[in-house]
């Protein structure tokens, strides 16, 4: 498994039959998922929501050590959508499968 199809098992878990409409996850360092209601899948089609930041804080808000709401407060989780739909992303993300 490539780094990029570990970390969309992962997304995947938390993600199926929560997810309302479509996320993207963009990680310039890693490369792009498309997750929906479905799970997460490498593909750069468009989103309704498209969070960026680097693999790592991705990976942090999964593993529970980094908070999405502090992420983006600190630049460190960029939003282009809805701000409120991309909390409750992060919630289901940063939440246990």
């Amino acid at each position: 498994m490539t780094p990029l199809e570990d970390f969309a098992a992962a997304v995947s878990a938390r993600a199926k039959g929560r997810i309302r409409g479509s996320v993207a996850l963009d990680m310039p360092d890693l490369g792009r998922l498309y997750v929906d209601e479905t799970g997460a899948t490498e593909s750069n089609r468009e989103a309704d929501l498209t969070l960026t930041a680097t693999s790592q804080v991705f990976r942090n808000i999964v593993e529970g050590s980094q908070n999405p709401t502090t992420a983006v407060m600190t630049g460190k989780l960029k939003v282009d959508g809805s701000p409120m739909r991309a909390l409750k992303v992060g919630e289901i993300l940063s939440a246990a499968p």
